[in-house]
């Protein structure tokens, strides 16, 4: 609940706000309702304006007035965080970046990109489709580059390529009070300071707003070739996984799909009529004689595995059927219960306790009553559950909040993270003392630094 003396601050903020932006301060009922939550099962929250910059001037003008009026300020890309990020749950304004979605430079013989933060991934690799380069980093949504360096995001090809931390190497950035600094260099490494562009990316909108990323970029490979294949077992499934990687074959994407997934994939894809059991969604990069030697490889692994039902696709139209089955593997996890809504997880432990961990898990599951189909980036340890639940129902709700916690203590267990992907938001900070101990009191000691007032993105992370 706002007192009356915020209550005031953000209407004199409203008030200066449009001074400065003019009809791009947006007060009306639907736009903030879009604003007040994300893909998360999370309670909306709505904002009490929503900004659209058009400029990191505009953006540092805003935080000044917001840091003057004490007035909280959420950062939004496009909304497809799964951890309640960008929902602001204490009010204030949102600042929307999607006007500011320009490919700003393009240094093809440099391998790198320099882009606003509206612009989407899928944005940017159309305007390097002629240079032979690609942007790697995929976690599924045409997520916006802000949005995936603020949440750290990963995917499907981080096994190869690394996910947001490895590819973004410097950023402009705003802080609470205005000030804009440059992180990093287009240099390909250094040794000088801090590294404050890893503080930012990962920092979930709770330190700063980002305004310019610019970001490595990959060779689009010679041969594409993508891969299926079923086990009887879980357990089959990740141990030819691991046979793989330490055989070194250089896959680019490793997914796992358990049983119940798959018969949800058939449900909302017909045409793909796959065996419902787990199955691994491959692919493999390079030359054509580098990728035939790493299928050959990976198929003798995997067949030694228990693995059976090989379907190979290097037509573009056939990869991209099956990547497209698997990007929509949450919609897919519905159609097992069309009435239901999702609760997302995930998790991520070390490679030699994924079989373990994914093994404890669907017990839980099958001791909880529940639907929750799972997916998994495997080749990096990385693993998520679709929680099928009716939101009217409070003892549904209660056991799936009940068996998200026993997974993340789960991953703990098992030496790993409460997160490999989503982000920690609002949903997952009561594992952070627990799973960071006193580095905690750092990071908290870091927000305070930076953001003394405590208005950005507020009860978030930290």
């Amino acid at each position: 609940m706002k007192n009356n003396a915020m209550t005031n601050n953000i209407s004199e903020t409203i008030v200066e706000l449009e001074n400065l932006l003019g009809n791009r301060l947006s007060t009306g009922q639907s736009v903030r309702e879009i604003h007040g939550r994300d893909e998360a099962y999370t309670s909306p929250a709505l904002p009490d304006a929503v900004a659209f910059p058009q400029s990191t001037a505009e953006v540092s003008q805003i935080m000044k007035i917001c840091s003057s009026m004490q007035c909280p300020v959420v950062p939004f890309g496009i909304g497809t965080s799964l951890e309640g990020h960008v929902v602001p749950f204490h009010g204030g304004i949102s600042i929307d970046t999607s006007h500011m979605n320009k490919v700003l430079d393009i240094h093809d013989s440099d391998w790198d990109a320099v882009v606003q933060p509206g612009v989407t991934r899928v944005q940017l690799n159309e305007e390097l489709r002629a240079t032979g380069l690609m942007f790697t980093v995929d976690p599924g949504a045409n997520a916006t580059m802000g949005g995936m360096a603020a949440t750290r995001a990963s995917g499907t090809n981080t096994v190869r390529y690394g996910s947001m931390r490895e590819n973004v190497m410097s950023l402009e950035v705003v802080l609470p009070d205005g000030t804009i600094i440059r992180t990093g260099t287009r240099a390909r490494k250094s040794s000088s300071g801090y590294d404050l562009t890893k503080l930012f990316v990962g920092s979930e909108g709770t330190l700063g707003v980002i305004t310019e990323l610019t970001v490595k970029l990959h060779a689009i490979p010679d041969t594409i070739a993508a891969a299926t294949c079923a086990f009887d077992s879980i357990d089959q499934a990740v141990g030819s996984v691991i046979m793989a990687i330490q055989t070194g074959i250089p896959m680019a994407r490793i997914e796992l799909l358990d049983a119940l997934q798959m018969q949800g994939m058939n449900l909302y894809n017909p045409d793909l009529k796959m065996p419902e059991k787990p199955h691994l969604f491959l692919e493999f990069h390079g030359t054509k004689a580098g990728v035939d030697e790493q299928i050959a490889l990976f198929r003798e692994a995997a067949t030694d595995g228990g693995a059976s039902n090989f379907e190979w696709a290097s037509k573009p139209e056939d990869r991209q059927r099956l990547w497209h089955a698997r990007h929509n593997a949450y919609y897919a996890g519905k159609a097992l219960r069309p009435s239901a809504q999702g609760l997302v997880t995930d998790v991520c432990v070390p490679i030699s306790r994924l079989a373990e961990a994914i093994r404890e898990t669907q017990k839980l599951i099958e001791a909880s009553g529940l639907l929750a189909p799972l997916v998994g980036h495997v080749g990096d340890g990385n693993f998520h559950l679709l929680i099928l639940i009716d939101p009217d129902d409070a003892s549904e709700m209660k056991k799936a909040n009940e068996l998200a916690g026993e997974v993340n203590q789960l991953a703990l267990a098992c030496d790993g993270t409460v997160t490999g992907e989503h982000g920690v938001g609002s949903g997952k900070r009561k594992y952070m003392q627990t799973e960071h101990g006193d580095a905690y009191q750092l990071m908290q000691l870091l927000k305070r630094s930076i953001d003394p007032l405590n208005i950005m993105n507020p009860g978030k992370l930290v």
